[in-house]
């Protein structure tokens, strides 16, 4: 491997580092939020859920999805039929797809429109850790190649 290639590695690494800590904490603050009745806590919520998605989240999943493009780019000829990484990008949409739907209960629950329960909001909390074990398992071990 080139060292440009393994630089790309280790970038794309701390940025989904860095955004899974954000996919995990994120909900958690949508419990702490829902539960609320002040109107301070419910404004502190707001601005750390706002801070923890455009200053780490968002820019965090674009540096990892750009340079998990670029060494798929480097590497697409090793990389062009390999199963494995084909289910990892499918799942890493669907991450993506969970961040744009954070942002929504984000402006719903600032608005006071949300109407899902704190229930729910656990629940929610824990679906970023089976595409995390997945996409990790497919990584290491690279099944159908």
């Amino acid at each position: 491997m080139t060292t440009f290639f393994l630089f790309c590695k280790a970038i794309h690494l701390i940025a989904v580092i860095c955004w899974f800590a954000g996919l995990f904490y994120l909900p958690r603050l949508f419990v702490y939020h829902s539960s609320s009745e002040d109107k301070v806590s419910r404004a502190r919520f707001e601005l750390m859920e706002a801070k923890l998605f455009r200053i780490i989240m968002s820019p965090s999943m674009m540096v990892a999805v750009v340079f998990g493009l670029l060494m798929i780019g480097l590497r697409f000829d090793a990389y062009a039929a390999a199963g494995w990484l084909w289910l990892k990008l499918v799942l890493v949409a669907g991450l993506i797809g969970f961040h744009i739907y954070c942002k929504r209960i984000m402006v719903a629950l600032a608005s006071d429109s949300f109407e899902r329960s704190e229930k729910f909001l656990r629940m929610l909390n824990e679906v970023p850790v089976l595409p995390l074990v997945i996409i990790v398992f497919l990584a290491v071990f690279k099944p159908f190649a």
